[in-house]
């Protein structure tokens, strides 16, 4: 069966403040974003009819687009309650949800001054990013050409859509090399991340995962975080350098949509799907869906 394309859909669509229907979603050719890339999103997820960790995910779309300069004209509360109204207006449980806040077509070119600040929240069923089989066997990563821009040349701290055009290109060669991801480094030649998740290594009880100063610092990486530490494991952020990897037994990729998902290999690198992981991924599964953990 075709997945139907994204601009083909029965639903509606929280679009400036209104629910629309799916396919009235739309913006002019000349919008401001679209030729500049002046535009901020989040990637959420609900379980059970509740979108984990919202109004952090809301707070962090009003702090990107501050970072490139413009004011999401809604509060953190009120993009709580619009994402929980798609969700239900669809009739989802278990869903993928995507807020994006964009500047307007009032202007073209490279000056921003008069643009309209537009905000939508659509939300959709979407099972395991990198497909369930894959994510229980563990994904096979290549190292990319491109590497994450240093943070006074990109506003690395937001989670902006220019930023992910790299990583779009590094995801489309890795994929056609017949693997799963690829993991960037970063403009010092260290190990950044994949394409749209963090990393995490394993070794003689601890954790190891990159410095997050020129790429995202995901919640969903600061939530395996606070899961490794009441495991009692010892988790330590730290420049880490490719030829290290050799000497990891277990390694991890963390994102919204990735959730917690085990590698097997990296380059010439390999690491077993081992306890460590398995009590990760199942941890993360109990949170999100309120089970003990």
């Amino acid at each position: 069966m075709t997945t139907p394309a994204f601009d083909d859909r029965d639903g509606l669509i929280w679009y400036n403040g209104e629910m629309v229907n799916w396919r009235d979603a739309k913006f002019h050719v000349l919008t401001h974003a679209l030729h500049y890339a002046s535009s901020v999103f989040e990637g959420q997820k609900a379980y059970d009819g509740k979108i984990f960790k919202l109004h952090e995910h809301s707070e962090r779309l009003i702090a990107s687009g501050k970072i490139l300069g413009f004011d999401v004209p809604y509060t953190a509360d009120e993009l709580d309650a619009a994402a929980n109204e798609v969700v239900a207006a669809n009739g989802l449980t278990d869903a993928y949800v995507r807020p994006l806040a964009w500047r307007g077509s009032e202007m073209m070119g490279i000056a921003t001054k008069g643009t309209k600040i537009h905000v939508a929240i659509a939300a959709w069923e979407w099972p395991s990013y990198f497909g369930l089989e894959a994510k229980m066997k563990g994904l096979r990563l290549e190292i990319a050409k491109w590497k994450r821009h240093a943070p006074d040349t990109e506003p690395t701290a937001s989670k902006a859509a220019g930023l992910y055009m790299v990583g779009s290109l590094c995801k489309e060669t890795a994929t056609e090399n017949g693997y799963d991801d690829a993991l960037m480094l970063d403009y010092r030649g260290q190990v950044a991340e994949a394409t749209g998740a963090n990393i995490f290594f394993y070794k003689d009880g601890e954790l190891h995962t990159p410095t997050p100063d020129c790429f995202l610092d995901g919640i969903t990486r600061r939530t395996a975080m606070e899961l490794a530490k009441k495991r009692g494991l010892k988790v330590i952020e730290r420049a880490i350098m490719p030829e290290e990897m050799a000497n990891f037994e277990q390694a991890f990729l963390t994102g919204t949509a990735a959730e917690i998902t085990p590698l097997t290999q990296i380059a010439d690198y390999h690491f077993t799907v081992g306890d460590v992981c398995k009590n990760m991924m199942q941890d993360y599964d109990d949170l999100v869906h309120e089970r003990q953990v």
